[in-house]
């Protein structure tokens, strides 16, 4: 049966009595309302997959909401009912953006042929801008950037993790990619023809969360003026991503892991539970077993999310990786400002390698995105680099460990300015060629890692 949601809109109360009982005898979802204003409203808290929408509402003209409407939903098909079935007014509104017409009193089977017809254009569209998503992604990894052992391992993770049901727990400071990663497991596992649903739960008030993570009915509390689907309703058999599961309040915990337990929820106000297929991705950069501790988070809930963990290094752990991120941000940023920059100067890569990036990768993207927006050269001066950061760390290390720190960002550094000629590198730091690739083998970096594509 149907599963799709229909919006009418009509003045004629009678006729949308006819048509919601027609309708939902097929199994359709249907929502009537005779004003404009109305169905404006319930488009944007809940797009429709087809509309149905007579040609004149009182005063107001038809064609001007199906425009509104279409500014909302752009692909939402819209079939225009009319009284007045003339051929220039159907032509009139299939110019205006209609997907067709129907003329009143029309036939139960054309009627539901059009609908059908249209819902199956609507789909085609959806899978379409589906497929060009995926494309773009590359299948999940083209935005997780880095070479580096760590980053390896953690990719490594998510192609083994993505091959599983299992929910997934990723941990790691604040800038380091954890939306990134979530969208990788998704775009790389069976589900990622279905929803991928993202929620910051820090974001939302501690009084809207359960009506938007589960819905309501309408009626369910002053203001609910319809019903509305909730977040893991609409992440059926896809993967919903709850970020900054740490700011969850404690009622909430309890309701979630009560759907983990019996994948089932109750909306706010209803009195039938939904069933529900979702795989649940989690995120924090808080230390869940520690709160546990302090009684903030609930143990039983933990386990039951932290089924596959993957922890994201912090950049100042991974800095080999800083040449790569930084010709990626200026590809992208060349594209997006119009510009032609090439790179950036040898005392702005000291600089960029010095630092400690307590902001991590999102910090290192706005440092670029700033940089390339004032310059006004082809490479990127040293002036325009962290300018009001303190580069020096706070806390002295052992000469030893910061003497090799300093060695293997500098052979790092130099091998991305030569882009992995090793002979090029070597004559730049005025080593021998084998004394260079002694130190190469020393802190395990590959040449081949800094050769661009």
């Amino acid at each position: 049966m149907p599963e799709e949601e229909v919006l009418i809109v009509d003045d004629d109360k009678n006729m949308l009595e006819v048509l919601r009982f027609r309708l939902e005898a097929e199994g359709y979802s249907v929502t009537t309302t005779t004003r404009k204003k109305d169905a404006l409203v319930a488009t944007e808290e809940n797009p429709f997959d087809i509309s149905l929408v007579d040609l004149k509402l009182g005063e107001e003209s038809g064609i001007e909401l199906m425009q509104e409407l279409h500014r909302i939903s752009p692909e939402m098909p819209i079939i225009i009912l009319t009284a007045y079935g003339t051929i220039e007014t159907a032509v009139d509104a299939m110019k205006q953006g209609a997907y067709s017409y129907l003329t009143k009193p029309f036939d139960r089977r054309d009627l539901l042929l059009q609908i059908k017809n249209g819902l199956e254009k609507s789909s085609l569209s959806r899978e379409i801008r589906r497929l060009k998503a995926l494309v773009g992604e590359r299948y999940g990894f083209e935005n997780i950037i880095g070479k580096s052992k760590k980053m390896q391992e953690v990719m490594e993770q998510v192609s083994r993790a993505a091959e599983t049901e299992s929910n997934v727990y990723i941990h790691g400071e604040s800038g380091t990619g954890k939306e990134l990663v979530a969208k990788s497991l998704h775009l790389l596992s069976s589900r990622n023809n279905k929803p991928f649903v993202a929620i910051n739960c820090a974001a939302i008030p501690e009084g809207l969360l359960e009506g938007e993570l589960f819905g309501y009915e309408k009626g369910a509390f002053t203001g609910a003026v319809r019903s509305k689907k909730g977040f893991f309703a609409q992440a059926h058999k896809g993967t919903i991503f709850l970020d900054e599961i740490s700011e969850m309040p404690e009622a909430m915990q309890i309701n979630l892991l009560r759907v983990l337990q019996e994948k089932q929820f109750y909306p706010l106000g209803g009195e039938k539970p939904v069933e529900v297929d979702v795989r649940i991705l989690t995120a924090t950069n808080i230390d869940l077993e520690k709160e546990i501790k302090k009684g903030s988070f609930r143990e039983a809930l933990f386990y039951r999310i932290h089924v596959i963990p993957i922890y994201l290094p912090p950049l100042r752990e991974r800095k080999e990786d800083i040449p790569l991120l930084v010709d990626h941000f200026i590809k992208k940023f060349n594209k997006d400002m119009g510009k032609g920059i090439k790179g950036v100067s040898m005392p702005a890569f000291q600089k960029l390698l010095s630092y400690s990036w307590p902001g991590n990768v999102r910090e290192l993207e706005n440092t670029i995105e700033y940089a390339m927006a004032m310059s006004s050269h082809n490479e990127i001066g040293d002036d325009l680099i962290l300018q009001t950061k303190n580069l020096e760390d706070g806390k002295l290390k052992p000469l030893k460990e910061a003497k090799n720190e300093f060695e293997k960002n500098y052979i790092a550094n130099l091998l991305s300015l030569s882009q992995g000629n090793v002979s090029r590198a070597a004559r730049l730091s005025g080593k021998y060629r084998s004394d260079f690739y002694d130190l190469l083998k020393k802190h395990n970096l590959k040449s081949s890692d800094f050769k661009k594509p």
